[in-house]
């Protein structure tokens, strides 16, 4: 299996969250590559460093505005007398009736939906690095490998079009589905982070080209919150192409991998040409983020149900975070995915 990543994603690492109304340290901290990294070590499976990401890929799946801000926003911001370490909004765009603003602070709330990812000095060159992972895997899986795993941070699938939120940026899944359709007419995503893919649902909802598949813990009580729930089918063209299962807090393998059954179901009547997963690690019981119970072994047992599903796949790394099982975790799904027989 190629593994790509780029080194310069080590560059970005967060401070800021508020939680609950508290200052708290970022969760999508370096360590997390590293963590996930020694999963690879462990499998013997090397990383090739991508190369660049076409604007033009990127235009396909985000807004000029969001790039732009992007990309320069850092530098605006540090140019405010007295502006903090990192770009953080402080007012949003919730009016009706709104204009996109010239000033970075009004920047900020437009494009950015919470306060979990910051934009700081090395953020732009790493998620271009986490976008080239995910094409370049892509790219793989388009040149006749049967699967290829893009270590992308920062992670991507809360980002739509226009607004990055929940630690994520450029969207990576959405990124590696754009570029599997330049060859191919059906693509599928299945989304199994713990979190809802939000962003991921957004940019594919009115179309029937993408099927979007979300497994996750319910929105009732668990962030994005204010999506995710199984009557969002999509809109237009799309109706009926977006499939959402949310799960209760309490669940564990058995009923996690009953869902995951029932995503690739849907993603077989589908009938794609690919699969990208968007592998979120966050739903083990141990993750900091407490949303589901899945073990190391659902991971490997879902891990064996996606390779049996047969199709081309790009495998992209979403979330799970800093946790002594987050390598374990990696280990536990690529060793179901590829048939080898380990203790975990």
């Amino acid at each position: 299996m190629k593994c790509f990543y780029a080194k310069k994603t080590e560059a970005h690492d967060p401070a800021f969250r508020l939680y609950m109304g508290n200052m708290a340290r970022n969760a999508e901290q370096a360590e997390r590559a590293r963590l996930l990294l020694a999963g690879l070590d462990r499998l013997d499976m090397p990383v090739t460093e991508p190369g660049e990401v076409p604007r033009a890929l990127l235009e396909k799946v985000h807004t000029p505005e969001l790039l732009a801000f992007l990309e320069t926003g850092w530098n605006e911001w540090k140019a405010l007398e007295g502006s903090g370490p990192e770009v953080v909004p402080n007012v949003h765009a919730l009016n009706k009736e709104r204009t996109y603003p010239k000033h970075i602070v009004g920047k900020a709330g437009w494009h950015m939906g919470d306060t979990s990812a910051p934009l700081g000095k090395n953020s732009w060159q790493a998620t271009l690095g986490a976008a080239a992972a995910a094409h370049d895997a892509a790219r793989a899986v388009l040149d006749g490998d049967s699967v290829a795993y893009a270590l992308c941070r920062p992670p991507g699938h809360h980002s739509s079009a226009d607004i990055v939120a929940g630690h994520c940026m450029i969207n990576c899944a959405a990124v590696a589905a754009e570029t599997l359709r330049e060859t191919h007419g059906r693509v599928a995503v299945l989304d199994i982070d713990v979190h809802h893919g939000n962003g991921t649902q957004d940019i594919f909802y009115e179309r029937d080209d993408v099927l979007f598949v979300s497994i996750h813990a319910t929105p009732e009580t668990y962030y994005p919150f204010f999506v995710g729930y199984d009557h969002e089918t999509g809109r237009g063209a799309g109706k009926g192409y977006n499939l959402n299962i949310p799960l209760a807090q309490s669940t564990g393998d058995d009923g996690w991998c009953d869902a995951v059954a029932t995503g690739l179901d849907r993603v077989a009547s589908f009938k794609p040409d690919a699969l990208v997963v968007s592998l979120g690690l966050d739903a083990h019981e141990n993750d900091p983020l407490k949303g589901l119970q899945v073990t190391f072994d659902g991971f490997s047992r879902a891990g064996g149900m996606i390779a049996a599903a047969g199709l081309p796949t790009v495998l992209v790394q979403e979330g799970g975070y800093l946790s002594p099982d987050l390598t374990t975790s990696l280990v536990a799904f690529l060793a179901g995915y590829t048939g080898r027989d380990m203790q975990f």
